[in-house]
């Protein structure tokens, strides 16, 4: 299953579009307005299916993920020199980017790898192309793909 994942231009707070392949709207996510970063996400019915809110007070980036109302774990970042890792506590996946945090592949310690996440360079808006396994992954993958966009956000 493929996703492609687009910020939106004209935006006062972080908006994004995620189309299928066939260019028809998976989900959309719209920022609200707190402390750090929380982004509610939408399925094409307008229907809420998650939020991803950024932890403020803590020493590495972390963001609590919502499948909706119910937490269903974390997204934390890990202390490293070159690559950019992070890991779900909420699951057995684990992250690592390249050198620039353009591309990332998340991997299962049971199933292998989950999904390659890629930056696409040259949109004027931050664009990733998302290449899942399992189609079941994709909210979760999507819900990561937001936490590393907001999470260079902040740092920038």
């Amino acid at each position: 299953m493929k996703l492609l994942f687009k910020q939106r231009f004209f935006s006062w707070l972080d908006s994004y579009d995620v189309y299928h392949e066939d260019g028809t709207v998976a989900y959309t996510v719209k920022g609200q307005l707190s402390w750090g970063h929380c982004l509610r996400i939408f399925d094409p019915a307008g229907n809420y299916v998650g939020t991803v809110k950024e932890r403020v007070f803590a020493w590495l980036p972390k963001f609590e993920l919502y499948l909706g109302e119910k937490y269903a774990g974390m997204v934390c970042k890990k202390w490293s020199w070159f690559r950019p890792k992070y890991l779900f506590e909420c699951n057995d996946w684990s992250v690592e980017g390249d050198f620039f945090e353009w591309d990332y592949t998340i991997v299962s310690a049971s199933r292998g790898t989950v999904a390659v996440i890629g930056k696409e360079l040259l949109n004027w808006t931050d664009t990733y192309s998302l290449d899942i396994k399992d189609p079941a992954d994709a909210l979760l993958v999507l819900m990561f793909t937001l936490a590393i966009d907001a999470e260079k956000c902040s740092r920038n």
